[in-house]
C-alpha cells in the first residue's frame, strides 16, 4: 500500500463523475462542483483537467486569507496595473487570457466559496462574457459570494453534486490503495465510519495501520478491534465541528451518547433553539419514522470525536440524563426499554434485574448477542435467577463459549425451583451440550425433562430442542420423532411453535423434502412480525433450512441470494452461521473457485473461533484452493477444518468433501476415491441426503462412478428437486458421449458450469475411446469454453482437455509430476520402478510438446 495518505490514492469509483466534468467542460462554459468537505472536489478536478491536454489552465485558489485581499486568488497571474481608466475585470481577464498562448483557456477555481468580491466578479465575468471555461469547487451548505452563485443559479456553467463515496466505490479505493484483496467486512465498516469521506476513509485507514486494527491476514485487509482515533483524524473533525456555544455542545453529546434520539425527547433535556442552530450546521440530521422524528449525528466520526471529548463522569451524566428521560415517558415501545436499560448500565446507575432481562431478550431478539450476553450478566449480578442465567446460556451458546454455559448453568441446578425455571435450565444445559458435541449427556438431560414436565408449553419447547439434539448428532429419523411429540403439546406458544418450525426445516432440508421445506421456511419467514421477538434462533434456522434446501435442489441463484442475505444481518453474528460456506459452494459449483475462496475468507473473518460452523467454511476454503492447485495452502486450511468442523455431521459432511479434491490435487486419485466412498457412506448412516448426493457424484466426477449410479438413482426417487436426477442420469451416462452432451446441457441450464465442462471433457474421451475423432474435437472445444469459464480451476475431468492423448496411467504420472513430486515419490506412490515412472513421464513429455514438470504445471493451469 502506498505511504502516502493524500494524492498517492488511486483516483476510481468516481468514473461518472469524471466523464461529466469533462464533457461540461468540453461543450459548454464549464461546469460547478459541489459536495461536502473531503469528499473529494479538489482530486476530482485535478484529474479532470489532466485529460485536457489542449487547454490552457489557470488555477486559482480560495482562502480565508486572500479572502481579504482584492483579486487575492488571482494574485499569482494578475500583475503589473491595469492602463489608465481600463475596466479591472477587463484588465484581469486580459492578462489571464495573454497567458493562453496555445487553446483556449480554462480558469479552475476551488473552494470558490472563500473568494473575495473581486476575484469573484471576475469568476463570473469570465463566464458570462466566455471569455474561459470554468472549472469551479464548492462546499456544499457554506454561503457562497453572490456572482459565485449566480454561475449556476442563471446557468452560465452547470453544477454536479458530488456525493459520499458509495460502498463499492469505498471498495474499489481501498483495492487500489492497498494493492490487494479487502474483506467485505472491513469494507462495510470502512465505509460507515468514513460516511463515504474520501478524507476522512484517509485518515482513519491511517489509523487503523498505526494502531493494527488495519492489516493483511490470510492474504486478506481485514479490520479488527475498535477505532483508534488519532490526533490528526480528531482535528479534522472537530475543525469541521467548529466552535460549539455550552447549549450546542450539549445537544450534540446528547445525540452523541443516544442517537437516533427523538426530537421531542431531546427538547426536554435541551434547549429548541440549540437543536435548530446545530441543524442548519449540519451536525445532526433529522429523519422522520412513520410519525416520529428522529435526530441523527451528520457524521458518524462526529461522535467519536465527541465521545472523546466528555470526561467519565460527564458521559454517565449525559446517559443518565438520557435513561430518566426515557423512562419518564412510560417506555411506551419495546425498543424504549432496551435503550434505557443500556444507559442506565453505562452510566453505572441501578437498574431493576427484571428491567436487564427485558431488555437482554430484546437485545437477543435484535441478533445482537454481545448486548444480550452483557445486559443478562447484569442481570445476574442485581439478582435475577435462572431465568437470566438459562437466556445467558443461549447466548454464550452463539458466542462459541459452550463451556462457560455449561459450567454456569450446572452449578444453578440447585437454584432451580419451579417448573418455568426447571423447563428453561434443562433447555439451555441441554442445547448448550448439545451444541459442545457431549451428545448422550444432553439427551439425558432433555429427556428427564420431556418425562417430568406437566406444562404443555414448556414440554413442547423442551422436545424440539430434543429433537435439534437428534439433528445435530444426524439422526434425522429420531428428530423428526421428537418433532411430532413437540407438535402434540397443546396448547403451545408463539415461541414455541416457531422452534418446531425451524426443526421441521431442518430435517427437511437434510432428509430432502426440499419442497416441503421451502413451504415451511416461506411461511414462518414472512410472519416473522409476530414470532421475531420470542424467538431469536428461528430466524437464522430457517434462513440455513432454505440455503440447504435450495442448494440441494439446484436452485443456485437463490440459495445465493438467501446466503447474501443472512451474511448481511447484524453483522453474522447470528445464532446460526457460516453462510459464507452456502454462498461460497454456490461460487464453486458456478465456476467461480477464486470467488469462493473470498467468500469464505470473509465469513471466516467474522465467525466465533469455537463453532462448528466455522469448520464448514474452512472446509468449503480448502475445497476452493484445491481446485484453483494451492494445494499446501488447501491441506493446512483442511487440517483446520477438520478439527472445528467434526462436532456434527452436517457440517463434517463439506470438511470431508474437501478432503476429497484436496487429495486429488495432491494427485493421489485412488485415495481420493477411497475419501468419497467413505464421505458417501457416513452421510447415508446420517440420513443427509444432500451431503449423500454429492459425495457419491465426487465418485462420478473421478471417472470411477462404480455403484454411485444406482446409488444416486435410488436416492433420486425419494428426494425433491431436479438435481439429484441429474447427477445419477449422469452416472449412467458414463461412455455414452451423446447422453453426457445431454447432461452437460442440463448442468449449463442450472447453472452449474463446473459440472458442464467436466461432463463435457468427459464426452470427448469417450467419443475418442469410440474412434470418432471429428466428435471428440467439437466436444473437446465445448469443454475447452466451458472451462475458461471456470478460471483456474483443475480436476482430472478437465486434466484430460490438457492431456488428451495420453494413457491413462501417463495421465496420473503426468498429474502427480504437476503437483511436485519426484520420480521417485511417484514411482513409490504408484509401485513401480523409479525406471519405468521416468519413462511414463517422458512419453507423457512427448505427446504433450513439453520438457519438464514447470511446463506441465502451466499446461495445467492453462484450464
Amino acid at each position: 500500500m502506498s505511504e502516502q495518505l493524500g494524492s498517492g490514492w488511486p483516483f476510481v469509483g468516481r468514473g461518472g463523475a469524471l466523464a461529466t466534468v469533462r464533457e461540461a467542460l468540453r461543450s459548454g462554459a464549464g461546469v460547478m462542483i459541489a459536495g461536502e468537505a473531503g469528499v473529494g472536489k479538489s482530486r476530482l478536478a485535478a484529474q479532470a483537467l489532466a485529460g485536457l491536454r489542449q487547454y490552457t489552465v489557470v488555477r486559482a485558489l480560495g482562502t480565508v486569507t486572500a479572502s481579504m485581499i482584492p483579486f487575492g486568488a488571482f494574485a499569482q497571474v494578475l500583475t503589473g496595473p491595469p492602463e489608465s481608466g481600463e475596466n479591472l475585470l477587463r484588465w484581469a481577464a486580459r492578462h489571464l487570457r495573454a497567458g493562453a498562448r496555445t487553446g483556449e483557456l480554462v480558469v479552475s477555481v476551488d473552494d470558490a466559496h472563500l473568494l473575495d468580491p473581486a476575484s469573484a466578479a471576475l469568476v463570473h465575468y469570465l463566464a458570462e462574457n466566455g471569455e474561459a471555461r470554468l472549472l469551479v469547487t464548492v462546499r456544499s451548505g457554506e454561503p457562497q459570494p453572490a456572482p459565485v452563485a449566480a454561475l449556476w443559479k442563471d446557468e452560465l456553467i452547470a453544477r454536479i453534486e458530488l456525493p459520499p463515496l458509495t460502498e463499492d466505490e469505498v471498495g474499489q479505493v481501498l483495492a487500489g490503495a492497498f494493492g490487494g484483496e479487502v474483506a467485505a467486512a472491513t469494507v462495510r465498516h470502512l465505509a460507515g465510519v468514513s460516511g463515504g469521506n474520501v478524507l476522512y476513509l484517509r485518515e482513519v485507514v491511517h489509523a487503523g495501520r498505526t494502531s493494527g486494527c488495519l492489516a493483511e491476514r490470510d492474504g486478506q485487509w481485514r479490520w479488527r478491534g475498535e477505532l483508534s482515533v488519532t490526533t490528526r483524524l480528531r482535528e479534522l473533525v472537530s475543525d469541521r465541528i467548529g466552535h460549539l456555544d455550552e447549549d450546542e455542545r450539549e445537544v450534540l453529546e446528547l445525540v452523541a451518547f443516544g442517537e437516533p434520539l427523538g426530537a421531542e425527547l431531546l427538547a426536554t433535556l435541551t434547549s429548541a433553539r440549540a437543536v435548530e442552530r446545530v441543524e442548519d450546521r449540519g451536525l445532526v440530521v433529522t429523519e422522520g419514522e412513520g410519525r416520529r422524528e428522529l435526530l441523527r449525528l451528520g457524521h458518524p466520526l462526529y461522535g467519536e470525536v465527541v465521545r472523546m471529548s466528555c470526561g467519565t463522569l460527564r458521559a454517565r451524566r449525559r446517559r443518565r440524563m438520557l435513561a430518566e428521560a426515557l423512562e419518564a415517558t412510560g417506555l411506551r415501545r419495546r425498543e424504549d426499554q432496551l435503550r434505557a436499560a443500556v444507559w442506565r448500565l453505562d452510566s453505572g446507575s441501578a437498574a431493576a434485574p427484571e428491567t436487564l432481562v427485558a431488555a437482554a431478550r430484546l437485545a437477543w431478539a435484535r441478533q445482537d448477542p454481545r448486548l444480550a450476553a452483557r445486559l443478562a450478566r447484569a442481570a445476574i449480578d442485581a439478582g435475577a435467577g435462572v431465568e437470566a442465567l438459562a437466556l445467558l446460556g443461549e447466548v454464550l451458546m452463539v458466542q462459541g463459549d459452550t463451556d462457560a454455559a455449561v459450567e454456569s448453568l450446572r452449578q444453578a441446578a440447585r437454584d432451580v425451583v419451579t417448573e418455568g425455571e426447571r423447563a428453561q435450565h434443562a433447555a439451555s444445559l441441554g442445547i448448550n451440550l448439545a451444541w459442545a458435541g457431549a451428545d448422550a449427556e444432553a439427551c439425558r438431560v432433555l429427556d428427564r425433562a420431556a418425562e417430568t414436565l406437566t406444562d404443555p408449553a414448556w414440554r413442547q419447547e423442551v422436545c424440539t430442542y430434543r429433537g435439534v439434539a437428534d439433528f445435530l448428532a444426524g439422526r434425522l429419523t429420531g428428530a423428526a420423532g421428537w418433532l411430532a411429540r413437540a407438535h402434540g403439546c397443546t396448547p403451545g406458544t408463539v415461541r414455541g411453535a416457531a422452534h418446531a418450525a425451524c426443526l421441521e426445516a431442518w430435517v427437511d432440508a437434510y432428509s430432502g423434502r426440499y419442497d416441503h421445506c421451502l413451504a415451511v421456511a416461506e411461511e414462518w419467514l414472512a410472519g416473522m412480525a409476530g414470532w421475531g421477538d420470542e424467538a431469536p434462533h428461528a430466524l437464522p434456522t430457517l434462513l440455513d433450512a432454505r440455503c440447504a434446501a435450495q442448494v440441494f435442489s439446484g436452485r443456485l441463484e437463490a440459495a445465493a441470494r438467501t446466503a447474501e442475505e443472512a451474511m448481511g444481518l447484524a453483522a453474522g453474528e447470528l445464532s446460526v452461521t457460516g453462510f459464507g460456506a452456502y454462498r461460497a459452494q454456490v461460487s464453486r459449483l458456478s465456476g467461480d473457485a477464486a470467488g469462493a475462496a473470498r467468500w469464505c475468507r470473509d465469513d471466516a473473518a467474522r465467525l466465533p473461533t469455537r463453532t462448528p460452523y466455522l469448520g464448514r467454511c474452512l472446509g468449503e476454503l480448502a475445497h476452493a484452493l484445491a481446485l484453483l492447485g494451492r494445494t499446501e495452502q488447501a491441506r493446512a486450511t483442511l487440517t483446520e477444518a477438520e478439527a472445528m468442523a467434526a462436532r456434527w455431521p452436517f457440517t463434517r459432511q463439506p470438511v470431508l468433501q474437501a478432503a476429497v479434491w484436496v487429495t486429488a490435487a495432491e494427485g493421489d486419485l485412488d485415495e481420493a476415491v477411497r475419501l468419497s466412498v467413505v464421505a458417501a457412506d457416513l452421510a447415508e448412516r446420517h440420513e443427509q441426503a444432500g451431503p449423500f448426493m454429492f459425495a457419491l457424484h465426487d465418485l462420478v466426477r473421478l471417472g470411477v462412478p462404480g455403484s454411485a449410479a444406482e446409488r444416486l438413482s435410488a436416492l433420486a426417487r425419494r428426494v425433491d428437486g431436479p438435481l439429484a436426477g441429474l447427477l445419477a442420469r449422469h452416472a449412467r451416462a458414463m461412455g455414452d458421449p451423446a447422453e453426457l452432451g445431454a447432461v452437460a446441457g442440463e448442468f449449463e441450464r442450472l447453472g452449474l458450469v463446473l459440472y458442464a465442462a467436466e461432463a463435457t471433457a468427459q464426452q470427448a474421451a469417450a467419443y475418442r475411446d469410440a474412434g470418432r475423432g471429428a466428435q471428440a474435437k467439437g466436444a473437446q472445444t465445448r469443454a475447452w469454453a466451458l472451462a475458461k469459464r471456470c478460471p483456474g480451476i483443475t480436476t482430472p475431468a478437465l486434466v484430460e482437455l490438457a492431456t488428451p492423448e495420453l494413457t491413462p496411467r501417463q495421465r496420473e504420472i503426468v498429474r502427480l509430476a504437476a503437483a511436485g513430486l519426484t520420480n521417485r515419490q511417484i514411482a513409490d506412490r504408484l509401485t513401480l520402478s523409479t525406471r519405468t515412472a521416468a519413462n511414463h513421464l517422458q512419453a507423457a513429455y512427448d505427446k504433450l510438446g513439453v520438457n519438464d514438470r514447470t511446463q506441465v504445471g502451466r499446461l495445467f493451469a492453462a484450464l
